[in-house]
């Protein structure tokens, strides 16, 4: 090879440090390269030069919602504002209105219908029906299933079932032979029930209604369940979202012990807080388990600091704004938007607290890439991966989600916030996907992405 196809140039943030005058360069759609600019660049093809930016690794959200409302966001728009906000990768849930993924027919046709929409690359969860237990596992898994999700709490019947711990045994029993991650929604379905009858008899209806009806010590006990399941069956048991630090310092003790325990935060955790923002936003800043305090969300950043928070995603669902509406914050679905902002957001915060930057690119792509098991191909840029960069430059601008264009939802949690970094470009498998102001990535040009450990079962 006579020259790279491209050499990306800038301030590299990478996992475990930064190269203030570095560079990356690019064949074929790989990392081939990655070094210091200071003797010189190599040759290419082409050379983009970002002197006064930043260049991070894509990020990979670990859990999105693209299809939790019919008629709504959509894979032609959850992966929209992913390449405008730096996300190379999203990971979809199973709960999709209508249509439960709990088999292998309707893993595949999402996975296909995926394939023709997503503008960036994406993975899939499966899951289980209460009734069928885990009678469709090894199916799924052989269709790519990149993990399977859980609930210990029954949000709907249908779309959003509760697993009992007996019948999640065996799921767990089974998904464990193929090192694949069980993720679970962290919340006592018994607690939590009895606790919003208390509530709602007393009238009291509004945030702190919600949040006194979902208690932290109703997110640890089901945090036990799920752990204690893992280590009796040698399934990797993954808590998809905890909203206080006693959740990490739970985890923190059973990787001690030996066991492969992790746990995610959300972004709306990191940055939100109960008093100062769901005060204000009403609907909007529902989510389950719900925004804690801003104590609590000061101990996650300590956590985060400390290694014991392995990923953070978004949780990102669009909710139509009628949904999220309602006085009674009992009648609000729950979820936010967050795609377009994970990584501006993130950096903005932890640049504030001057907590080094390697820290986020850990939880928002390194980490992520092998939580999943597709480290060989994203993740980092180290040679050999997807060449999956964003260009991130800090220039302070207020947020509103639904002026940028890349969002289908009209409302965002972070409307009216400053960020002080802003994306500039993303990429994707060494394809420019946005250039600052569009998403020039087509629909279908996203590509699905199967964990490494499975790569060798076909459904």
């Amino acid at each position: 090879m006579t020259a790279f196809d491209l050499v990306v140039t800038g301030h590299l943030v990478l996992a475990h440090g930064e190269i203030p005058n570095g560079y990356v360069a690019i064949h074929q759609g790989k990392v081939a390269h990655v070094g210091s600019a200071q003797a010189g660049l190599p040759a290419a093809k082409q050379t983009e030069r970002f002197s006064d930016c930043y260049v991070f690794p894509a990020a990979i959200d670990s859990q999105v919602h693209s299809r939790s409302q019919k008629g709504q966001e959509d894979f032609l728009w959850s992966t929209r504002s992913a390449a405008a906000g730096g996300v190379g990768t999203i990971v979809d849930m199973p709960y999709d209105a209508g249509m439960l993924i709990c088999n292998a027919q309707r893993f595949e046709q999402k996975k296909q219908e995926a394939q023709q929409q997503a503008r960036v690359d994406f993975a899939l969860y499966g899951t289980v029906h209460p009734d069928e237990g885990a009678g469709n596992i090894d199916e799924m898994v052989a269709a790519g299933a990149i993990g399977f999700k859980f609930s210990t709490f029954g949000t709907d019947p249908q779309r959003f079932p509760r697993i009992p711990p007996f019948t999640m045994h065996d799921c767990f029993a089974a998904i464990s032979q193929y090192g694949l991650i069980a993720g679970v929604h962290n919340e006592d379905d018994e607690v939590v029930k009895h606790l919003i009858d208390r509530v709602q008899s007393k009238g009291q209806t509004d945030y702190t209604g919600h949040s006194a009806s979902r208690p932290v010590y109703a997110e640890n006990l089901a945090v036990l369940q799920v752990y204690e399941l893992g280590a009796d069956t040698g399934c990797r048991a993954h808590v998809v979202h905890c909203s206080n630090g006693r959740g990490y310092e739970i985890c923190a003790s059973y990787q001690r012990q030996g066991f492969p325990a992790t746990m995610e935060a959300c972004l709306h955790y990191l940055v939100l807080s109960e008093e100062d923002d769901v005060s204000q936003l009403g609907g909007r800043g529902k989510v389950n388990p719900p925004i804690r305090g801003r104590g609590e969300r000061e101990a996650l950043w300590q956590h985060l600091v400390a290694g014991n928070l392995t990923v953070v995603s978004t949780d990102h669902v669009s909710w139509s704004l009628d949904r999220k509406s309602h006085t009674n914050m009992f009648e609000n679905a729950s979820g936010a938007t967050g795609l377009e902002v994970l990584l501006p957001l993130m950096v903005t915060e932890a640049a504030r607290r001057n907590i080094p930057l390697s820290k986020i690119v850990q939880v928002l792509t390194y980490n992520v890439a092998r939580l999943f098991s597709i480290h060989d191909t994203k993740g980092a840029l180290e040679v050999g991966r997807d060449a999956d960069l964003v260009i991130l430059k800090k220039d302070p601008y207020v947020y509103e989600g639904k002026a940028s264009g890349q969002n289908f939802s009209d409302w965002s949690p972070y409307d009216g916030r400053t960020i002080d970094f802003k994306v500039q470009k993303t990429m994707v498998r060494g394809n420019w996907v946005f250039d600052g102001h569009t998403v020039t990535a087509e629909p279908g040009s996203g590509r699905f992405v199967r964990p490494l450990s499975t790569a060798g079962l076909s459904s």
